[in-house]
């Protein structure tokens, strides 16, 4: 087990829609996530080392940089991700817009839920059982997303099993060791 310097920043991330609807189902919504993502690694905010966005949720292996919060990375990326999803929602006049309604005095739709998991990953094998977690994660029988985990096209898996980066985005987690 090789252990991280101590304050290593690296989290094991989850954000889940409001009531777990499947509001990622949409393509075109998965797209604004992996938008987001490409976001905050050219804006030197966050290294990305792995990800996977499921119909209502969304799992991340994140270092956050230097002369960047945490708190600022999810408000941010949460409140980016939350304006343009409700923007698609309301073009296509989706019926979720109702499941999302909450009136609340700073929004009137909420996306997701509160509070989302942070878990700070601070050795190779707790970092790997979350890798691992992350890219079998469309395979899970609930889900069945795919038959191997590298097919899943919202997903790190296949850079990890081909190198190759088709985000733009990602960095293997060998380069913090």
């Amino acid at each position: 087990m090789v252990s991280f310097r101590k304050r290593s920043n690296i989290y094991f991330f989850t954000a889940t829609n409001l009531n777990w609807l499947k509001i990622l189902e949409n393509k075109d919504h998965k797209q604004i996530v992996l938008n987001s993502l490409k976001f905050l690694h050219e804006e030197k905010r966050a290294t990305i080392f792995a990800f996977v966005i499921m119909p209502n949720h969304i799992h991340l292996i994140l270092r956050i940089e230097d002369g960047h919060k945490k708190h600022e990375v999810q408000r941010d990326f949460l409140k980016y991700t939350s304006q343009q999803l409700k923007f698609n929602l309301i073009k296509i006049d989706s019926p979720i817009l109702d499941d999302i309604l909450v009136n609340d005095k700073d929004r009137r739709y909420q996306i997701w839920e509160r509070n989302p998991l942070w878990f700070e990953l601070d050795n190779t094998n707790t970092l790997l059982q979350k890798l691992n977690y992350i890219h079998k994660n469309p395979l899970h029988k609930k889900w069945f997303l795919s038959e191997l985990a590298e097919d899943y096209p919202f997903s790190s898996a296949n850079f990890y099993m081909t190198g190759k980066d088709d985000f733009g985005f990602l960095t293997h987690y060998e380069t913090i060791m």
